[in-house]
């Protein structure tokens, strides 16, 4: 996946990128549940711990998918661009098949913004329950999510830059801005509580 990355293709780009830093970043909170269900001592906990591990084993697939999908979006893309416009019918056509393709290509990184938020969820459970030996992965986890919303935050409005729907590109704008600022904070709020417990 690095090499096709690295390579003169320009998909899979950032958005898979993304998606993908995210599905690692939830891994690491789910890597986290299993570790503290199978703790010595801690059996009573097992249920619970079992719990998060499937809410981020759900939150990881579907971070995965999205890796694809984001490069199939960028691949639609091209294919309207390449479409025939010699006549005025083909030209109209192909501007809405444009228009169509990047809006989905706006969509799909905001999906990704929302789910890798999601893990939010499962890592501050982890930070405050979770086995002490491995919080340093919660740590590792939080900055992999706000690097996938992040970097998601920066296709969605790359994309819009090419979007003739203002109205929409305005509401999901606001969206992903918003969403962002959530983010950034329940980083800093993670690491902190990581770095607390590590030094304690």
């Amino acid at each position: 996946f690095s090499n096709e990355t690295a390579s003169e293709s320009p998909a899979p780009g950032g958005g898979s990128i993304a998606a993908y830093v995210g599905a690692l970043g939830i891994s690491l909170g789910t890597m986290v549940a299993n570790l503290s269900a199978h703790k010595r001592g801690w059996d009573d906990k097992w249920h619970y711990f079992s719990e998060q591990a499937e809410k981020g084993q759900a939150i990881k697939d579907q971070l995965l998918f999205l890796v694809d999908e984001d490069t199939n979006s960028f691949n639609k893309i091209i294919d309207a661009i390449r479409l025939p416009k010699g006549s005025e019918e083909e030209k109209t056509a192909r501007k809405i098949a444009i228009n169509t393709a990047t809006k989905y290509a706006i969509e799909i990184p905001f999906k990704v913004m929302q789910t890798a938020f999601s893990a939010y969820a499962v890592l501050e459970e982890m930070v405050e329950t979770g086995n002490p030996a491995s919080i340093s992965d919660v740590g590792v986890g939080a900055l992999c999510s706000h690097t996938a919303i992040h970097g998601a935050y920066l296709n969605v409005m790359i994309n819009c830059q090419d979007l003739d729907d203002k109205e929409f590109v305005a509401e999901i704008t606001e969206k992903a801005k918003s969403l962002l600022a959530k983010s950034d904070s329940k980083q800093k709020n993670l690491l902190q509580k990581t770095e607390e417990i590590i030094k304690a």
